[in-house]
C-alpha cells in the first residue's frame, strides 16, 4: 500500500475530502470563481477520497445520541413555559435552546481544540492555558517524550483519508473535549476506536498504541486518556471496512473492496 502525506496547514475540517497526494479538499472552486463546500458530485470529477469521520458516521453513533437527546429533556425541564402556549410552540422552544445550547458547548470544545494544536505545531497560545497544561502533563505521564507530529492530514490506497490530532512512529492520538468531571469520566465508543484504527492504517503504523485524550470543558485542567487494546483495534478496523465497503457501494463512488 502506498501512502501520501501532508504536512500543509489547513482549517478545520469541514467538508470530509482528501486528495489521492493527502491533501485536504475541503472546497471546490464555483463556475462564478466562489468558492463553496465540496460535493461528492466534486469528489467523483477531482478524483476525491472520504475522510475517516465520513465513514464511521454512517453507524449510529449511540453516544451523540444519548447527548443529544439530554440536551432536549434539559432544554424542557429548564424553560419557562408561557401560559396559553401551545404544545407545538413550545416543543418548537425546546429543540431551538438544545440547539443553541449543542451549538455553544461545540463552540467551546472546537476553541480548546484549536488551543491544543497550536501548542503542538509550536505556535504557542496565550488561550486555554489550563487546558494545554492538563494535556501535556496526562500525555506525558502516560508516553513520555515523544517527538508528536500535529495535525498530520494523510490519504492511502484503501479510498480513505485523515487528519490525525497527534502521532509519531508508536503512538496516534485522538483528542476530543467533553463536559464531564471526576465522577463522570468519559468512556470510548465504537465510533472512537474504528476511527483510531484506520487513523493508524492510513498512516502506515497499523500496530501503534492508540488512545482517545478526553479533555473537559467545564473542569479546566482535567483529562482523561482511554487507551485501546490491540484487540479492540482489530476489531475497530473490521467494523470500519465493512462501513467503508457499504460507504462505497452506497455512494458508487468507487469500486474500493477491502477484505476483513
Amino acid at each position: 500500500m502506498s501512502l501520501v502525506i501532508s504536512d500543509k496547514d489547513h482549517p478545520a475540517e469541514s467538508t470530509h475530502w482528501y486528495t489521492k497526494d493527502g491533501v485536504p479538499a475541503y472546497e471546490t472552486e464555483a463556475k462564478n470563481g466562489s468558492m463553496r463546500s465540496t460535493t461528492l458530485r466534486d469528489a467523483r470529477v477531482r478524483n476525491l477520497v472520504p475522510s475517516v469521520t465520513t465513514i464511521t458516521k454512517s453507524a449510529a453513533n449511540h453516544g451523540l445520541q444519548n447527548w443529544m437527546q439530554e440536551q432536549i429533556l434539559m432544554a424542557a425541564m429548564t424553560l419557562p413555559k408561557i401560559e396559553g402556549e401551545p404544545i407545538n410552540t413550545f416543543l418548537d422552544r425546546v429543540r431551538k435552546d438544545s440547539k443553541e445550547h449543542g451549538r455553544m458547548a461545540a463552540e467551546r470544545g472546537t476553541a480548546i481544540h484549536a488551543s491544543v494544536e497550536s501548542y503542538y505545531k509550536g505556535n504557542g497560545s496565550k488561550d486555554h492555558p489550563v487546558h494545554i497544561q492538563g494535556v501535556r502533563a496526562a500525555i506525558e505521564s502516560r508516553y513520555g517524550m515523544l517527538p508528536w507530529i500535529a495535525e498530520k492530514a494523510f490519504s492511502c490506497d484503501y479510498g480513505f483519508g485523515g487528519k490525525v490530532d497527534l502521532c509519531c512512529e508508536s503512538a496516534v492520538i485522538d483528542i476530543k473535549s467533553k463536559e464531564f468531571d471526576e465522577d463522570s469520566l468519559p468512556k470510548g465508543f465504537d465510533e472512537n476506536v474504528m476511527q483510531l484504527a484506520a487513523y493508524r492504517v492510513g498512516l502506515g503504523v497499523p500496530l501503534s498504541n492508540c488512545a482517545n485524550v478526553f479533555v473537559s470543558v467545564t473542569n479546566p485542567g482535567l483529562v482523561h486518556i482511554v487507551e485501546w487494546s490491540q484487540e479492540d483495534l482489530s476489531r475497530g478496523w473490521e467494523m470500519f471496512c465493512g462501513l467503508l465497503n457499504y460507504w462505497y457501494a452506497k455512494t458508487k463512488l468507487d469500486n474500493v473492496r477491502i477484505p476483513v
